[in-house]
């Protein structure tokens, strides 16, 4: 009986903390991102995908730590064959934001250079198999001067030592060849 009561508090413990890029742990138990069009560890839309109109999905966040002055997202997919692959990059998302609309992103928003060397959107498109795909929100303290053709490894160097948290929502596509 106690070897079960151990085991199911370090799962809730696991589960409260929230690793930073520091290395940190943000314990921060409702800051979250989640989507309307698909649940966590569910198909993305081909709507959202280079199968279909290739738009980003609407993400709605709750409950950011006290003292955000910012966000930056990162959504990327480490299943690709050469590496992990970089879909997304925003940074300086507006602390107040807690809905990213489809397809557009709040005023203020800067979007960096994905694994295509495109500053826009990138959608899943997995060339065999189905992938994971990452959409991780950081919750920033200060907000950040970069210039767009910032790549992943620039914004992650530019992070360091102001992520107040970090929470992700994972989504999966697979073309059904």
């Amino acid at each position: 009986m106690k070897r079960t009561t151990i085991v199911l508090l370090a799962v809730a413990v696991v589960s409260a903390a929230v690793p930073t890029m520091a290395g940190e742990v943000a314990m921060n138990a409702r800051f979250a991102v989640t989507s309307p069009v698909f649940q966590p560890g569910e198909a993305i839309p081909p709507h959202h995908t280079a199968d279909g109109a290739d738009i980003s999905p609407e993400l709605t966040l709750t409950a950011p730590p006290e003292g955000t002055a910012s966000f930056a997202l990162i959504m990327d997919d480490p299943d690709a064959p050469m590496g992990t692959w970089v879909h997304w990059l925003v940074w300086n998302l507006p602390a107040a934001t807690r809905s990213i609309p489809e397809g557009s992103l709040p005023a203020g928003a800067v979007e960096g250079r994905n694994s295509w060397g495109r500053t826009e959107y990138g959608g899943p498109a997995p060339p065999s198999g189905t992938h994971r795909y990452f959409f991780k929100i950081y919750a920033l303290d200060t907000t950040l001067n970069l210039p767009p053709s910032t790549d992943k490894a620039g914004l992650e160097h530019a992070m360091k030592g102001y992520v107040l948290a970090e929470v992700a929502l994972m989504g999966s596509y697979s073309r059904g060849r």
